[in-house]
């Protein structure tokens, strides 16, 4: 059989996920750790399949805050609202399995920035972007403070992050799953204007996979066996780019 597949042919990722290759970042934070930004994706489940290294997962939510050690072969998933954030105690890389293959990158995932930088839409963007030479924005920016290079904006956007993080879980201990009103709020009405196209991607994604799911067992309920006739594999070599993501350098499939 030949090597060379019919990529064309083939579906996307089972049930409409998405997978990427992620490295944790191992640039310190203002409580010392070494680790990614922590933020909270609004519609999706996020999986965590650990390829290498060690470290934690830090999570805040209902139940208060958690972590849990991360060693080669762990698998642990969260689902939306859960703010987590990734600590690396060296060398740790994950495969990510992410619900709704898609809405990430259309803005489902909010990161934990001080109130003031939550409160203004223009406020959020200016403190998330990676443009060379952004400044940091906000409220709280001080004058003339500029990051000279896209990673020096990553660290930035990362510290801030961890910042309000630090805020939240003080917050979330002294008046428990409440605590996180403010933000979670603040998180829903940033998302708001991209909602119609959050609703066209799980359409065409993850509700089309469901969809094709049911009626393969109406068909075989009938004996029908013309969609196995659809088969196709697809195999995908290792991303060749990456990119600076919210935790780590993210490569996508």
């Amino acid at each position: 059989m030949s090597g060379e597949r019919d990529q064309a042919a083939a579906g996307p990722f089972p049930g409409g996920t998405s997978v990427s290759r992620l490295t944790v970042y191992d640039w310190s934070s203002p409580d010392g750790l070494r680790g990614g930004s922590a933020h909270a994706h609004l519609a999706c489940t996020e999986g965590y399949v650990v390829i290498g290294g060690q470290g934690w997962l830090q999570t805040l939510g209902h139940d208060g805050f958690a972590e849990t050690p991360l060693t080669p072969m762990t698998v642990a998933w969260f689902s939306p609202g859960v703010i987590h954030r990734l600590v690396n105690e060296g060398g740790l890389r994950i495969i990510v399995v992410m619900q709704n293959s898609g809405l990430p990158e259309a803005g489902d995932c909010v990161l934990t920035f001080p109130p003031g930088h939550l409160a203004d839409r223009g406020a959020y963007q200016a403190a998330m972007s990676l443009a060379p030479g952004a400044a940091a924005g906000g409220p709280a920016a001080a004058a003339g403070t500029r990051a000279g290079t896209a990673e020096d904006a990553a660290e930035r956007r990362k510290n801030l992050a961890v910042e309000g993080f630090l805020r939240l879980r003080e917050r979330v201990a002294a008046h428990g799953p409440s605590g996180l009103d403010e933000f979670y709020s603040a998180a829903a009405e940033l998302v708001r204007p991209r909602l119609p196209d959050w609703r066209q991607t799980w359409e065409r994604g993850a509700m089309t996979a469901a969809r094709r799911t049911q009626e393969q067992i109406a068909a075989l309920a009938d004996g029908e066996i013309a969609h196995l006739h659809e088969g196709r594999l697809t195999v995908l070599g290792p991303p060749a780019a990456e990119r600076l993501g919210m935790c780590g350098r993210l490569a996508a499939y």
